[in-house]
């Protein structure tokens, strides 16, 4: 009987999004669920709103049952105006700013888009150049991370800048990558935008929106279900307009809980921290290149021309998948996650069974451990 190694007989999902769901939190979502229309569930509705606006940082949040594309969709038809003119100035960095020109031409409304390759950032001067070539401008829509390439803007001098421009420009970001996993700064943002399935380790399905003191000041009575005045309305008395999302408030109730457990907020954004750039010194080390000029916190993401080989043997044989690339990129990039709870022994894992793959395909002579050699130091050093 010939012998070989054994086939993994789970997976390690560290896809960045859907991410993992927290153990804990799947024990939530298994329970019986109650009825929405109660004071014991508005009592954790409160709640989760209430951690949800010190997360974000603006004036209110709302959540929408939809994923995060919905949350998008709505910031775009209550704050962009419809006219014949550009209203909309979107930053297409990726796949998802891609996305909101999207959205903005199928509801017909006016909009400028400002591109540029996926792994190099749209600067603030650029933003400034094309707010003042298009003066009738009225809001910005931009990606915190556009996750098809793992790369991070600088939403916070962009934002700045639009509003010294004009003060009265709405600022939306959309933060589904970012969110949960670093700090925001968000004193010039006036939408925010986040989804259930990423650093909250919950289904798919539930979007954020959190609103600005301005933002809040230009709502209209617009739309059905997309209607935000009518959903605040009712959510300020921690009610919903429609049905709630019940199984995923009850399971951000669980993961606010484990926040805490693990020391709060900063507690949360300083792990991921280490764990990101821990894992792209691994990268490194054995001599990957990382793929954006400004990496984001949420996701490593490598340029290499076997990816999709690399990737395939991965899950085939360590059980270990991560995300490919997308359109043009599909089969050069590696996506491998960072956003939730992740335990260093998983993040190790992956370092090693990415490691002893190059070694299968050949293209690394051996396995030295140099991965999670490299990982370790970094991780466990005062950063």
């Amino acid at each position: 009987m010939k012998r070989g190694r054994l086939k993994p007989t789970r997976t390690l999902l560290f896809t960045p999004g859907p991410t993992p769901i927290h153990p804990a939190i799947s024990n939530t979502l298994s329970q019986p669920i109650p009825h929405h229309r109660t004071p014991e569930f508005e009592a954790i509705f409160g709640y989760a709103r209430q951690q949800l606006k010190d997360m974000v940082g603006l004036a209110e949040v709302l959540t929408l049952v939809s994923s995060g594309t919905g949350a998008m969709e709505a910031a775009l038809l209550q704050f962009v105006p419809k006219k014949e003119q550009p209203t909309l100035l979107v930053l297409d960095n990726g796949k998802f700013g891609e996305r909101f020109g999207k959205i903005a031409r199928a509801h017909h409304l006016g909009v400028v888009e400002l591109k540029s390759a996926w792994d190099t950032p749209i600067s603030p001067d650029q933003v400034l150049e094309a707010l003042q070539t298009n003066p009738s401008v009225r809001a910005i829509a931009l990606q915190v991370c556009d996750s098809s390439g793992g790369l991070r803007l600088d939403f916070e001098n962009i934002t700045k800048a639009a509003k010294a421009h004009n003060p009265e420009i709405i600022t939306i970001i959309d933060a589904i990558t970012a969110l949960g996993v670093e700090p925001l700064q968000t004193k010039h943002v006036d939408v925010l935008i986040g989804g259930s399935q990423k650093a909250f380790m919950l289904p798919v399905g539930l979007s954020f929106l959190g609103l600005s003191d301005f933002a809040l000041s230009k709502l209209e009575d617009k739309g059905y279900y997309f209607n935000l005045k009518l959903e605040l309305k009712n959510q300020q008395k921690n009610t919903t307009a429609f049905t709630a999302g019940i199984s995923h408030i009850l399971g951000l109730q669980t993961y606010f809980a484990l926040v805490q457990d693990l020391g709060g907020f900063d507690a949360l954004y300083h792990a991921t921290r280490k764990r990101a750039e821990s894992t792209n010194k691994a990268l490194e080390a054995l001599g990957l290149k990382i793929y954006p000029k400004a990496p984001a916190l949420c996701m490593s993401v490598i340029y290499h021309e076997q990816a999709s080989r690399i990737r395939k043997h991965l899950h085939k044989q360590y059980g270990v998948l991560v995300a490919g690339g997308q359109d043009a990129l599909k089969d050069y990039l590696l996506r491998i996650n960072h956003m939730g709870i992740i335990e260093v022994y998983q993040s190790a894992w992956v370092l090693n069974a990415l490691e002893q793959s190059l070694v299968d395909l050949g293209l690394l002579p051996s396995f030295e451990g140099m991965a999670i050699k490299a990982f370790m130091q970094h991780h466990y050093k005062e950063i």
